[in-house]
């Protein structure tokens, strides 16, 4: 179940970051700052790296369950919404508030990947 469930948040996460992209450089491109351009595609660069160690996460879990490799998709899932969401808001509005919910988002990309060297090294 948990692998089903990443393998389609993986997806919807990989078809979102290919339109936000498109849209960052079609659509944002005149109407943003250089730099908050750059913060927005920093957003999708991390939302698909970490679709495709979501991908990897739920093809994983179809052959080898793990607690730790369904943990490690799970702060990848999140880190998601909290590390690129934020960077898509602060972007699009200039709303410095958004800034501090960033580096929540990027602990729990790293607490994704600590879970899976533990799932790696138990396996």
């Amino acid at each position: 179940m948990m692998s089903q469930l990443l393998l389609i948040i993986a997806a919807i996460y990989g078809a979102v970051s290919v339109a936000l992209g498109a849209f960052a450089a079609h659509g944002l491109k005149s109407r943003l700052s250089e730099q908050l351009l750059a913060v927005f595609q920093t957003g999708v660069t991390y939302q698909f790296y970490h679709t495709l160690a979501l991908l990897l996460a739920g093809l994983w879990l179809r052959f080898a369950p793990s607690p730790w490799v369904a943990a490690a998709g799970i702060f990848w899932a999140l880190g998601v919404v909290l590390f690129s969401g934020s960077l898509y808001a602060l972007a699009l509005t200039s709303i410095k508030w958004f800034g501090p919910i960033t580096p929540l988002g990027g602990l729990l990309f790293i607490l994704g990947w600590i879970c899976l060297l533990v799932g790696a090294v138990k396996a």
